[in-house]
């Protein structure tokens, strides 16, 4: 499982795996969260690299929605721990975590005026309306 992070994996190929491995910033609650997700994704790619293989398993193997349910369900999250994953995702190079919740914060975004990305995101307008004004003429393509 811990072979899915790529900073890990780099570690215990370079025989630094006998050594503490810093996580800063990343907390058990996180770090918990992170293990299930490449368990997970780990223990479908097992069963379903065995199931083609066994027929009798195929009828009962992990399926590509089942996968898609699990990922719904994980980033069903509060919004101070969608952040602190997309954090330890990205510090231990787990590129489909890191996809995964890059892509919800994206859709939270997406076809939000900014004034209701600043609200979802609790972010202060620090512009002066002349200057809001200039950025939505500068880049106007995106407002429309």
């Amino acid at each position: 499982v811990g072979l899915e992070s790529q900073t890990i994996k780099h570690m215990v190929e370079d025989e630094c795996a006998d050594s503490i491995i810093p996580l800063p910033n990343v907390t058990g609650k996180i770090l918990s969260k992170v293990i299930e997700y490449c368990k997970r994704h780990v223990d479908a790619a097992a069963y379903s690299a065995a199931a083609k293989s066994d027929d009798k398993l195929a009828s009962t193997a992990t399926t590509d929605d089942d996968l898609k349910s699990f990922d719904t369900d994980f980033v069903k999250v509060d919004q101070s721990t969608l952040f602190d994953l997309i954090l330890a995702a990205n510090y231990l190079n787990i590129k489909p975590l890191l996809d995964l919740t890059c892509q919800t914060v994206a859709d939270m975004i997406k076809g939000k005026t900014p004034e209701e990305i600043r609200k979802t995101f609790n972010i202060k307008n620090d512009f002066t309306p002349e200057e809001e004004e200039e950025v939505r003429r500068e880049n106007q393509w995106a407002f429309e």
